[in-house]
């Protein structure tokens, strides 16, 4: 479903455009991410701004043209290898030639990353930045222990809170534990990790005992079932002493979906389409505002950052996680603020990190009413769908999947239909496959194999619950899956 907004200002592209080219200033952005095409909803697709496209992107997974920055330095190249390890690791194997790549820039660089780090501090060098929140805060922010007394702190009503309880020591046994939280199935979290970890879900004695040997301090709380959601949200300082706060529609979250190969508190994708109560949506936009006006009173942080929820059957809502950062989500959310005639947030994230002035946002409470009733209707949203090799032996993808780009189904098999870089490209009956590991490389069990993304209608996307795919979503990995071919590992070089 090609799908752009009806009426395009194209005075406010340019005025982004110009408030990021000025606050970079004589430097090049420079992105780090896993994905060397982070950020191509923004400077791809029918509504492109150039200005935001890397100089140099350096990451895990190779980019295919059209998501292409200038430059791109990635891991795989050299490995030929996909798989778990591989994405977590690629950093490290990609130090000396990270800074070569820098130095040959010969310009100073901002770079643009998930959180700031010593070794990215570093690649950027004396002359360079690090745009992201720097990864103390961030961990401080981000412990899940402390998630409770961050909502008290934010004024954030009562009724959004998980019933849950604080362990400082270590835990007690589950029957105490149970009485203590007044539930039978437990939630234990702990630290300030991504992608599920560091979260264990307690229903017998056996998981108590994997949970108690993560790290301490930890956060029980009350299991909830409920579709899993994620909010993104933006705070611009008016460099007046206030603060903008833009909240971005919720999406639904399925997490746990074993037929998709994603575990438990794990997520399988995002859907913006599926309508959310008008009181829940107004009450996690109200949340998101008081957690954005404290962290910049109490941290002084601005700029993106997440929020997760779980949305009841009926209607409400409970907040369970912080993320003060760039997300899984920020990629394909984005298109949600092209839908409405705005650049993506996070060229506005960049321009306040880098200390300039961003002058093309909307009035702040109006857009976020106009969130509210965008997300309590049937309004076309996009999606994405992690793709997971689910088998245990090696593959690589046969020739019908030779580049990403736009497919449709046919036959029970995925055919191209043509180039594309941006959900919004994806036409009626297509799907965008994106972040494709090329022809050769091959695939290790648990591997990303990329996201299917597309916009769609209402109720379009590929879930059909908080946990289970639709029939779209299992239609698309029966026709993945009849693409890989078993494969043995490269010869070390």
């Amino acid at each position: 479903m090609t799908t752009s907004p009806t009426v395009v200002d194209a005075g406010v592209w340019d005025e982004a455009a110009r408030g990021l080219t000025t606050a970079l200033g004589r430097s090049v952005l420079v992105s780090v991410e896993r994905f060397t095409t982070a950020g191509r909803t923004t400077y791809t697709g029918p509504l492109a701004l150039e200005a935001a496209r890397p100089a140099l992107a350096i990451g895990c997974y190779r980019p295919w043209p059209p998501a292409a920055a200038l430059r791109a330095l990635a891991a795989e190249s050299t490995t030929q290898v996909r798989g778990v390890a591989q994405r977590r690791d690629w950093m490290a194997g990609l130090d000396r030639q990270a800074r070569s790549a820098i130095a040959a820039l010969d310009r100073p660089v901002v770079v643009s990353a998930w959180y700031g780090t010593d070794l990215l501090r570093s690649w950027a060098g004396p002359s360079g930045v690090v745009a992201a929140i720097d990864h103390g805060l961030r961990a401080r922010i981000e412990d899940k222990a402390y998630f409770g007394e961050l909502l008290l702190d934010a004024r954030v009503p009562a009724a959004l809170h998980l019933p849950g309880v604080r362990v400082d020591g270590p835990l007690p046994h589950l029957a105490r534990l149970r009485r203590r939280v007044g539930a039978v199935r437990l939630v234990v979290q702990c630290g300030a990790d991504s992608g599920g970890r560091g979260t264990v879900f307690v229903n017998e004695e056996a998981d108590l005992v994997r949970a108690a040997g993560m790290p301490g301090p930890y956060r029980v709380t009350a299991f909830t079932p409920g579709w899993s959601s994620n909010v993104t949200v933006l705070s611009v300082p008016d460099h007046r002493g206030g603060l903008r706060v833009y909240v971005d529609r919720p999406s639904h979250k399925a997490v746990g979906v074993p037929e998709a190969g994603i575990g438990p508190g794990k997520s399988a994708g995002n859907c913006w389409s599926v309508p959310w109560p008008e009181p829940a949506a107004a009450a996690v936009v109200d949340a998101a505002e008081r957690v954005a006006r404290w962290a910049w009173s109490r941290h002084g942080m601005s700029g993106l950052f997440g929020l997760d929820s779980i949305l009841t059957d009926d209607g409400r809502v409970f907040l369970n996680e912080i993320n003060c950062r760039n997300q899984g989500t920020t990629e394909v959310s984005a298109v949600n603020q092209q839908l409405r005639s705005l650049p993506p947030f996070v060229v506005a994230h960049l321009t306040t990190l880098l200390g300039g002035r961003v002058e093309w946002l909307p009035d702040p409470d109006e857009f976020n009413a106009a969130t509210v009733r965008t997300a309590a209707s049937t309004a076309p949203g996009p999606y994405y769908l992690k793709l997971r090799h689910r088998g245990d032996r090696p593959v690589v993808l046969d020739e019908g999947l030779a580049r990403a780009g736009r497919y449709r189904i046919h036959g029970g098999r995925l055919r191209w239909t043509g180039p594309g870089a941006h959900p919004a490209e994806a036409g009626v009956g297509e799907v965008l496959l994106a972040n494709l590991p090329e022809p050769g490389v091959v695939c290790l069990p648990g591997a990303e194999l990329g996201t299917a993304e597309a916009v769609t209608p209402c109720g379009g996307g590929p879930f059909a619950g908080p946990h289970r795919l639709s029939p779209v979503g299992r239609a698309l990995l029966n026709a993945l899956d009849r693409h890989l071919t078993p494969a043995d590992l490269p010869t070390t070089r």
